[in-house]
């Protein structure tokens, strides 16, 4: 059984307090996506992915440009194969492919090149500004913090690792323990299923606005849309339980506007 919301002081309008004492609704769990949210999966990507093309043309005779073609053809098939599970994300299956479809032998190569994607990845990562900064400060305060990620589950469990802020999450879910990729609703009903907070007491925060964004909408749940480098589209559709940061370090007070604000727009656009 998954622990229950409601332990310890809470998030309320008038800072941090208890549900007795304050009578008012409140956000009781804070969810966060992984890539592109915690740290930059593409600035680390640019440099790990080399190093996988590298390994193919010295170990394989792959040219780098007829690799990434394979590369990203069996990416293609796989999706559509599979549909938008957390199998499209495993790097081995696109490797294995591109080599079997060369006549390639498979071993070493295939477990080697999949270690060396992620690791190199993984060391690459560089956490998003005031990311540990605000998930200590929300742990401290008595809030639920909760993962909710596409990929399959080792993998985000080793970033979570390396950059430092597994200890503080009481739950991890991840798109390979869900069935679907977001924005499946199955996913984001297991993240308040573990919360255990009813969907309304639960924020999201998310770089995408498809996945991340619409998917905890469409789930009951408030939405933070993290854009540290891009203006949001002033033509896309706001929604009173949604908002866009610039830095994770804005989510606090984003929390306490909501409950000031009575659940009211706290769109930048409605500023």
């Amino acid at each position: 059984m998954f622990s229950a919301c409601g332990s310890g002081p809470l998030l309320t309008s008038r800072g941090w307090g208890s549900a007795q004492t304050q009578g008012i609704s409140m956000i009781k769990a804070v969810i966060f996506d992984i890539d592109n949210t915690l740290y930059s999966y593409d600035k680390a990507h640019e440099q790990a992915f080399p190093k996988l093309t590298g390994y193919a043309e010295a170990e394989l005779g792959i040219p780098e440009a007829e690799f990434m073609e394979a590369y990203s053809r069996e990416y293609a098939a796989v999706r559509k194969q599979l549909g938008e599970t957390a199998a499209i994300h495993n790097r081995l299956i696109r490797i294995q492919r591109v080599l079997e479809k060369r006549g390639l032998p498979l071993t070493p190569h295939v477990l080697r090149m999949t270690d060396l994607y992620w690791y190199s990845l993984i060391d690459a990562m560089e956490p998003s500004p005031h990311a540990g900064e605000t998930i200590r400060a929300l742990k401290a305060s008595g809030i639920r913090l909760g993962i909710g990620t596409d990929m399959t589950a080792r993998v985000q469990f080793e970033k979570l690792e390396r950059l430092g802020v597994l200890e503080y999450f009481d739950f991890v879910v991840s798109s390979e323990e869900a069935g679907m990729d977001k924005p499946a609703q199955e996913l984001f009903a297991l993240c308040a299923k573990k919360a255990g907070c009813r969907p309304e007491e639960c924020l999201f925060v998310g770089d995408s606005l498809k996945r991340d964004v619409r998917g905890a909408l469409d789930a009951g749940m408030s939405a933070a849309w993290y854009c540290p480098a891009e203006e949001a589209s002033s033509g896309e559709e706001k929604d009173r339980n949604m908002w866009v940061i610039r830095d994770l370090s804005e989510i606090p007070e984003l929390i306490r506007r909501k409950m000031s604000a009575g659940g009211e727009t706290g769109c930048e656009g409605d500023k």
